[in-house]
């Protein structure tokens, strides 16, 4: 069970990386992240 849960959260967490690397440095500006600090944004969340 452990590993399903784990492997959801990989998959939730590179989507949201992803999703985060197609917006523009403008819409990323707006909240509040630069493009070099997504990944580490996004691992705060998970």
């Amino acid at each position: 069970m452990n590993l399903i849960r784990s492997y959801r959260n990989w998959r939730s967490y590179r989507r949201t990386v992803s999703e985060l690397g197609r917006l523009s440095n403008r819409q990323l500006d707006d909240v509040g992240i630069s493009r070099h600090e997504i990944e580490q944004f996004v691992r705060k969340a998970f």
